[in-house]
């Protein structure tokens, strides 16, 4: 993902181009009931070695630079990526048949320090816990706006749905930035770029595990 944001530095004259400023490897558990509903979606976030420190600063933990939190740091820094503005979504977009499941708020937030970077864990609540059949579910990990990058390399796992499977469909990412400095170069180094309607482009640079559960 870091040679993204290489690409898109030099992708063309438009000078206020979004790009990441923070990167994020992300782990899934998909959670199923014991009647085989969809129930929860359970995120992990382990923030780049930069943007741990900055925390780290922040809420002054880790002051010895062992990389590692004692019980009282992890104490403090519980849920502290899990109080979400009005408006944000989480960047996790679960879909089926096309539709995007509603989700709740973050549930039982952790976060721990490992090897100098913060690591966190949050429960989404998928809303109806629908039944997945052979119609896949779509699970993306993004950001609309790119500022935050994920990168979904950590452990994806399937939690009580035995006869379930996933796949991943990795991203375009050649493509997707030949498309995007194509449509940039129609664009004079002068414009505004809101009027221009500049696409959102998290989207394109996500993997999207694809769950099937033929036998639901």
């Amino acid at each position: 993902m870091r040679h993204v944001l290489a690409a898109l530095c030099f992708a063309a004259p438009v000078p206020a181009l979004a790009h990441p400023h923070i990167f994020i490897d992300t782990g899934l558990e998909i959670i199923f009931d014991e009647t085989g509903q969809l129930t929860h979606v359970k995120v992990t976030w382990a923030y780049d070695d930069f943007y741990s420190l900055l925390l780290a600063e922040d809420y002054r933990i880790d002051q010895d630079g062992d990389g590692s939190l004692t019980p009282e740091e992890e104490a403090q820094i519980q849920g502290f990526d899990a109080n979400w503005v009005e408006g944000y979504h989480g960047d996790l977009e679960v879909k089926l048949e096309g539709q995007v499941l509603p989700l709740s708020g973050p549930l039982e937030p952790t976060a721990t320090m490992i090897k100098g970077r913060l690591v966190s864990t949050h429960l989404r609540e998928v809303s109806g816990t629908p039944v997945i059949g052979a119609e896949a579910l779509s699970v993306k990990a993004f950001d609309p706006t790119f500022y935050t990058a994920y990168e979904v390399n950590l452990p994806v796992r399937l939690v009580g749905a035995p006869a379930c499977s996933f796949d991943r469909i990795e991203p375009d990412i050649d493509g997707e930035l030949a498309a995007m400095q194509a449509f940039l170069l129609t664009i004079d180094a002068n414009a505004d770029l809101e009027e221009n309607d500049i696409p959102l482009m998290g989207e394109r640079f996500a993997t999207d595990i694809r769950v099937t559960c033929p036998n639901s």
